[in-house]
């Protein structure tokens, strides 16, 4: 008889237990997630490392509910993913994340505005402030003045803001980026960054999957991942820039 889970501390966003995700591709078994344990508390800041086909990608879809776990157990926020229903599932990716993508993935028939207000519609019960919420956000993204623009009459960099906006709208337990700068100049990826540093600051909850290495600094957390498992956590302080702990898979 497999024993039963352990239980998840309520400061966990994101609980891993043994985790795997299995694919079969013609006769042949991949092990795109083996065996993957760790947990995210609330205000932490991750990066996820690791070199193509290391697992980043399929750890990421699990965490954001669009993938579910082959065994073992993926709380979000408390609630076990392995037992929901796909509508509660998407109810609950609805209300409990925000994601940001490397391609911005903005709706280009829409305004800026509309396109900071689309998690709303996917609620059953939107929040009565959510339009106002919106315009401070894009306030906040230092685009007040671009409200009625569509995504083409925007920069990279504007557009990556409202990405984020759209990402805080629903206000998330867990922000989720994928490669979030990896489009955009070095100036404008610091910029970027810097929104992401004060998000961290204010108590967000961020998990970012980066390749490059710079990136990944401005957490507080590194998770290196090859061949579907965890090679190394490393705990960072922030205030000098240097690792503190380094936690060996």
């Amino acid at each position: 008889m497999e024993s039963e889970p352990k239980a998840a501390p309520a400061d966990f966003v994101a609980d891993f237990q043994e985790v795997t995700r299995t694919y079969l591709m013609g006769s042949e078994e991949v092990h795109a997630l083996d065996g993957i344990d760790f947990q995210v508390r609330r205000g932490e800041y991750w990066s996820v490392m690791g070199p193509s086909g290391s697992g980043k990608s399929t750890l990421l879809n699990v965490v954001g509910c669009l993938d579910r776990p082959t065994s073992g157990v993926y709380r979000l926020a408390g609630n076990d993913t392995g037992k929901m229903s796909d509508d509660d599932l998407s109810e609950l990716r609805s209300r409990k994340l925000g994601f940001i993508f490397q391609s911005y993935n903005l709706i280009p028939q829409l305004d800026v505005l509309e396109n900071i207000t689309v998690p709303l519609f996917y609620q059953d019960e939107p929040p009565a402030d959510g339009l106002d919420r919106a315009r401070q956000l894009a306030d906040r993204m230092g685009l007040g003045d671009r409200l009625g623009h569509r995504p083409t009459e925007l920069s990279g960099g504007q557009q990556q803001r409202v990405a984020i906006a759209r990402a805080l709208v629903n206000d998330p337990e867990l922000i989720l980026a994928d490669e979030a700068t990896g489009n955009l100049d070095t100036q404008t990826a610091e910029e970027i960054l810097g929104l992401f540093d004060e998000l961290h600051a204010e108590g967000k909850t961020i998990l970012f999957v980066t390749h490059e290495a710079t990136v990944a600094q401005h957490a507080s957390h590194i998770l290196r991942m090859r061949d579907g498992k965890i090679e190394e956590i490393q705990v960072r302080d922030k205030r000098s820039d240097e690792p503190v702990a380094g936690v060996l898979h």
